[in-house]
């Protein structure tokens, strides 16, 4: 299909996803420099948009939620784009620090986060496009992987959130952490732990005499395509 097909679809797929904040955020924020971005730089490197999330809603080091203009997941990595403009960004020094900040604290959870001049991207989009395909190079064949995956999908979207979460602590799953973390009731997290158990995905991790389930662990691949 063409770009602008591909394009309207997929931000039709997310409308559709969200509501509040989310669906505002998502009006707002996917303007000129973020369609530019995804037309000159994504669909030529990627040609998909699969595991793309425009403005993706993320906690700061303070806990408050803001929103990235993009977060690509591939197995267990994140990355994490944004589009900066100088008139927004450059001119104020407090809103400059705190985007800085975001940044380094993002990195610290273990996302990959890549800043890109709008006016780079408007004047030289091939080396931003170059740029991006050596940082990327080693997760775009799981990616490709994870797209031909989509059709015949044998993980529900709360199951792979909850393998990458289990992926960013350690590879554990303790059920109320990851209902909190994920916004979902304890007893949903359990049902499909025990699902990805039988998938082979999750370990059951038992203590004591009483044989309880104290957390699972995941003991997958941490690049696999089910993750995608």
């Amino acid at each position: 299909m063409s770009f602008e097909i591909e394009h309207d679809q997929w931000l039709e797929d997310h409308f559709k996803q969200r509501k509040g904040e989310r669906l505002d955020a998502l009006r707002r924020g996917h303007g000129y420099g973020n369609r530019l971005f995804v037309e000159t730089v994504w669909w030529p490197l990627i040609g998909h948009f699969h595991g793309l999330h425009p403005e993706y809603e993320v906690k700061d080091w303070r806990g408050r939620s803001y929103f990235v203009d993009f977060m690509w997941t591939v197995g267990a990595v994140r990355v994490i784009v944004e589009i900066m403009d100088f008139g927004s960004h450059g001119t104020d020094r407090t809103k400059y620090r705190r985007d800085l900040n975001r940044g380094l604290f993002l990195q610290a959870q273990d996302c990959s986060v890549y800043y890109i001049a709008l006016d780079e991207l408007k004047e030289n989009p091939s080396f931003i496009l170059s740029s991006l395909r050596n940082a990327l190079y080693p997760y775009l064949s799981a990616a490709e992987s994870g797209a031909k995956r989509t059709i015949t999908r044998s993980y529900s979207k709360i199951e792979r959130d909850l393998m990458r979460s289990a992926i960013r602590h350690n590879r554990i799953i303790r059920p109320v952490t990851a209902a909190r973390e994920l916004e979902l009731h304890t007893m949903t997290v359990i049902k499909h732990c025990r699902m990805l158990v039988d998938k082979g995905k999750l370990r059951a991790v038992e203590r004591g005499a009483s044989g309880r389930i104290t957390y699972y662990e995941y003991i997958g691949s941490l690049q696999s395509p089910d993750l995608v």
